[in-house]
């Protein structure tokens, strides 16, 4: 004998999700920067050098120096080129006065004379030292005053902006449950 079952069939339901994400927009600006250079200076003082030539040596060498100076040589020689000037005239007057011993001479004091005096040197001494160079250097100060950069920076804020998406739940196919109830004969 068969025993009649009922028959249970069971459809789930189906919820449908139709989402769409948001959108999220950022912008940053840039940082607002204000800047401000200061150069640097530099000041520079300086002091002149200095040369100092000092060539009284040298002219008074060539006797071309001072004339105080070259006065006061002369006269200090004066008295002594005096009387050397008198013994060559005696030298002279003596040559003249022995003419008879032969001789010409007239012809020798004409061949011997000379314009200058050689032993009437008023001249200073002539040396490669004769001329003093001094010198001294100049200095150079320099002042720096340094330079440098002024910032000014403000950040700006980021520009938000979201847009939202969609979120649609809906049930796209409802539960149900079919019961098949077994056939039973009725006519037996």
């Amino acid at each position: 004998m068969q025993i009649p079952q009922i028959q249970m069939t069971v459809q789930n339901a189906l919820l449908s999700i139709d989402a769409d994400a948001g959108v999220q927009h950022i912008q940053q600006p840039r940082a607002t920067i204000d800047m401000k250079q200061i150069r640097p200076e530099q000041q520079f003082e300086t002091t002149q050098s200095r040369l100092e030539v000092d060539q009284d040596k040298a002219w008074d060498a060539l006797a071309l120096g001072n004339n105080l100076e070259t006065m006061s040589k002369i006269y200090s020689m004066a008295s002594d080129m005096a009387l050397r000037g008198l013994a060559r005239i005696v030298e002279k007057g003596n040559r003249m006065a022995a003419i008879h011993e032969g001789g010409n001479p007239i012809a020798e004091n004409a061949r011997d004379w000379q314009r200058t005096f050689p032993e009437f040197d008023f001249r200073g001494p002539a040396s490669c030292d004769n001329v003093d160079i001094h010198f001294t250097q100049g200095g150079v100060t320099i002042n720096t005053i340094p330079g440098r950069v002024e910032m000014n920076v403000q950040v700006n804020k980021p520009i938000l902006d979201y847009d939202r998406g969609k979120l649609d739940m809906y049930v796209s196919q409802y539960g149900k449950v079919t019961i098949t109830p077994p056939q039973i004969d009725q006519y037996r």
